[in-house]
Formats: C-alpha cells, sequence, structure tokens
C-alpha cells in the first residue's frame, strides 16, 4: 500500500492498464477494488464519490466514508465531489419556478399579439379609438352573430365612413323613409350592390338589446320571405343596421294611398299573402327555433323588384324552444292597434300573437283600412267592429278596398275575410295555428269555423255559439257550390 500511496490518482489508472488489471466495483461497500501484482487496491473514482455524496446527502448522514487517492492531479476528484454537492444544495423550488416562469412568459406574448391582431382587425373597420363600450359592443355582437350553421352566410361589418360614402353622407336624397327605430337610407356599395341602411335615431325607444336582437336573429334565420341582414355598423356611438335593399318599399307605402293602391291588383295581394303566410309558417313550424315577431304590420312587409313580400324587422322578436307555448313580460312592446288583449292585459305573448297580428294585416290587405280610424254608418266601429258586423249581415264586400273590382274574386274575397276574424278573435285558444291558416287559404272548399265576436269590442251577438250568417249557407265560386259551415 505504501507504493499505492505514493502513486497519484492519474499513475493509479495507469498502473490498472498496464498489468490488465480487471476493476471490481463493490456495490455494498460502494468502492472500486483490483488486485496489481500482490497488492488488493481498493479506491473511489469519480463515480463512487459522486454516489456517496449522493447518497448521503439525500439521507442526512452527518458524513461519508472515502478511500483517499494521493496526488489528485488536475483535482479530479476534488471536482467530481464538488459538482456533485452542488448538485444537491440546487433548491427544490428552482424547477417549478422556472417553469412557471416560462409558461407565464409564453402566455404573455400570446395575449398580446392576440391584442394587436384584434386591435388591427378592429381598426380596419374603423373601431379602435373609440370608447370601451363601443368595442365591447362590437365583440358581443360578433360573438352573437358568428353562432351560425355552415350555410348561414358571414355578416359584414362596415365602418362608418365606408357607410357614409355608400349613402352619400346620409343625405337627405338617400332618404327612404323613417319608423319608430329611425331613418332608412338608401345606399350603392363600391361592388354596385343596393343596399339600405336602417340607422338608430337618438330619441327611439329601442336600444342595443333590440339592435343586437335583430344582427343575431336576421342573420340566423334564412328564408325567401324574410329581409336578408347583410351587415352592420356600430362606430362613434352609432347603430346601423345594412339589410339588402327593397326597391318597391313597404306595404303600406301602397294600401293607404289613394293613387298607389290601385298598383295592388287583387293577384298581387292574393301572393303578398301568401308570402308573408309562409314567411310566418317558417318562423313558428319549420325553423330550428320558434319566433315569435311581436311587430308584424304593413310598414314591416317589404316588397321586392317583383312585389313578393318579406318580412322585416326583428328588433322586438322573441325565441322559444319546440316545447314552450308561451312567456310573459312586463314591459309591452309592438304597434297599437296590432297587439292582441292578453298582451296588453296580462303581458302573455305567444305564437297566437302573432296570428292575431296577422288577422289585422290581412284585414287591411283586403280593405286598405287603417286601424286608428272608425267605421260605420255612425262612424262609432274600431276597423275590427267594422269587418265583423259587415261579415255578420252578408255584406262583407263593402269592407273590401274600393280599387279591388274584380267581381270574380268575390268568393275568394268573402273567405279571407272570414280567416282573418278567425284570427282576430278574443280568447288566443279559439285563434287557427298558421299551419291551419295556410290550410285554409289554399283549400278554397273547406269548410271555415264561424269566428267568434273580435277582441276589444264592445258588443256581443246573443247565442253566438249557435249564430252564423245565412248567407254563408250556400256560397258559389264557378258553378262550385260549398254548403258546409262549422260552427266553433
Amino acid at each position: 500500500m505504501g507504493l499505492i500511496n505514493a502513486t497519484g490518482y492519474s499513475d493509479l489508472k495507469l498502473a490498472i492498464q498496464t498489468h490488465g488489471s480487471k476493476t471490481i466495483f463493490n456495490t455494498t461497500y460502494v468502492v472500486n477494488h483490483c488486485v496489481i501484482e500482490s497488492n488488493w487496491v481498493c479506491f473511489d473514482d469519480e463515480d463512487a464519490v459522486r454516489m456517496k455524496i449522493a447518497y448521503a446527502k439525500e439521507n442526512k448522514l452527518l458524513g461519508y466514508f472515502v478511500y483517499q487517492i494521493n496526488h489528485d492531479e488536475n483535482w479530479v476528484l476534488s471536482r467530481a465531489a464538488a459538482q456533485e454537492d452542488r448538485n444537491k444544495q440546487q433548491p427544490k423550488w428552482r424547477l417549478p419556478v422556472i417553469i412557471l416562469t416560462t409558461t407565464a412568459a409564453v402566455i404573455l406574448v400570446l395575449g398580446l399579439a392576440i391584442y394587436y391582431a384584434r386591435r388591427r382587425i378592429l381598426n380596419s373597420k374603423g373601431i379602435v379609438g373609440k370608447s370601451k363600450e363601443t368595442e365591447s359592443k362590437l365583440v358581443n355582437l360578433m360573438a352573437a352573430a358568428g353562432d351560425f350553421n355552415s350555410n348561414d352566410p358571414n355578416l359584414q361589418v362596415y365602418s362608418l365612413a365606408e357607410i357614409e360614402a355608400a349613402t352619400d353622407k346620409l343625405s337627405f336624397e338617400n332618404k327612404l323613409g323613417e319608423g319608430g327605430y329611425g331613418p332608412v337610407y338608401k345606399g350603392v356599395l363600391p361592388n354596385g350592390q343596393e343596399i339600405a341602411v336602417k340607422k338608430l335615431k337618438q330619441a327611439s325607444t329601442q336600444g342595443f338589446e333590440e339592435f343586437r336582437n335583430e344582427v343575431m336573429l336576421t342573420a340566423k334565420l334564412q328564408h325567401v320571405n324574410l329581409v336578408r341582414v347583410l351587415g352592420f355598423c356600430i362606430q362613434r356611438d352609432e347603430q346601423m343596421l345594412i339589410y339588402e335593399y327593397m326597391p318597391n318599399k313597404s306595404l303600406d307605402f301602397y294600401l293607404f294611398d289613394p293613387i298607389r293602391r290601385y298598383l295592388l291588383d287583387w293577384q298581387k295581394r292574393i301572393d303578398i299573402i301568401e308570402g308573408v303566410t309562409q314567411g310566418l309558417l317558417y318562423l313558428q313550424e319549420y325553423s330550428r327555433m320558434t319566433i315569435i315577431h311581436r311587430d308584424l304590420k304593413p310598414s314591416n312587409i317589404l316588397l321586392d323588384e317583383e312585389m313578393k313580400p318579406k318580412i322585416s324587422d326583428f328588433g322586438m322578436a322573441r325565441i322559444f324552444t319546440k316545447d314552450e307555448h308561451e312567456a310573459n313580460t312586463s314591459r309591452i312592446v309592438g304597434t297599437f292597434g296590432y297587439v292582441p288583449p292578453e298582451y296588453i292585459r296580462k303581458g302573455v305573448y305567444s305564437i297566437k300573437s302573432d296570428i292575431y297580428s296577422f288577422g289585422i294585416l290581412l284585414l287591411q290587405i283586403i280593405g286598405g283600412k287603417r286601424t286608428g280610424s272608425y267605421y260605420g254608418p255612425d262612424e262609432n266601429l274600431n276597423l275590427l267592429e267594422y269587418a265583423y258586423e259587415l261579415w255578420k249581415e252578408g255584406k262583407g264586400m263593402d269592407f273590401m278596398d274600393p280599387s279591388l273590382d274584380d267581381t270574380l274574386s268575390s268568393f275568394k274575397l268573402i273567405r279571407c275575410l272570414q280567416i282573418a276574424l278567425l284570427c282576430i278573435q278574443e280568447d288566443a285558444n279559439d285563434r287557427p295555428s298558421m299551419l291551419e291558416i295556410s290550410s285554409m287559404l289554399k283549400n278554397e272548399f273547406a269548410a271555415l269555423f264561424v269566428p267568434k265576436q273580435p277582441a276589444f269590442s264592445t258588443r256581443r251577438d246573443e247565442d253566438e255559439e249557435n249564430k252564423f250568417p245565412w248567407w254563408l249557407e250556400i256560397c258559389s265560386l264557378n258553378d262550385a257550390t260549398v254548403s258546409e259551415v262549422v260552427a266553433r
């Protein structure tokens, strides 16, 4: 051992190689040993040193034994021991801290990237630089309108500059009209497409929720008899809806004008009635949701270049699931004269609310009369009472618009009058569904129920359950006879 003690660690490794000695690692004592000539040599190399130190540190031992080798050239063993000691002295929390710090940095970078990307998109639409409320509204709108089916179109977000360029800065010359929501302007986009721009006026009772509601609903509902929304503008606190342009304006533009009403012959009015019926059928029966419009009236029936009707203005609309039948509200919306009694008195609305409004609309299409006037010899009957009294007395043709001089259509006119009276009955349960209405309009020879007194009537029939006009017993059209009348 004296020879070995005078030998350096590097000399020992050389002697092992020179004599061809085999080094054996004793796992029990964690030491290397070998035989050189007649000498039994035990020593620790770098691996043994690291293992002992690691073991002592992990088990919190007071010390450890190392078979020392003198003359540790280049501090090979000492550096191995020091390295292992430093590794064990590193805090256990350092790795989690490094991981968390790196993750936070990545999230921050991604967040900044998304933020600047969003600002770039909004800036391209003229939104950035406005109030935070405006930006928040835009984000909510895009989220609400973005949940489409794959066949739904993408809504366009227009900048105010684009709208002003299309409408000549919302000039008076381009103004098409004005309703409760606000004025409507005609515009032309750079690609030549004609649009209608509906701008919310400051004094309007409709707010952002109605605006959002119309964007969401009209974008999702796709039908030939519903007006299509192309996009919206919400900049500088403006709220504008951009629609497809309807060149022939709205139905009231013709119905109540003494000259233009002659443009609506009976066939055009039948087509309009059928189109509105199909639109309501879609809303109530064939769409994924049941939609209650709540503001159906002539000014919300727009006419395209072929005079085909499209239902518009869904700001007041409400969504029902297919198993819902009615709902209550303390806020009464809609237009006076088109709102059913149960809605005014109890705040109850349902699909029968739109049936009632459709009945009023049907009366106006065939009669050309407004709801706010009084009629009859003494001018003491409202529109509903006047229509009912004439029908009951067998004078239904006296209710018809004087511009309709086609006597061959008398049977169809009287039938439409009776269907309208069924729709405006006091009790919502007595009113037919849109499916029944559609069937009654198509099947001209099918029996009809006898309508009861209309809503808001001050008169009451005696024994009205069994009483019906004598003239309905026989009604003929082109030599075809209908003789069945059903009491309700």
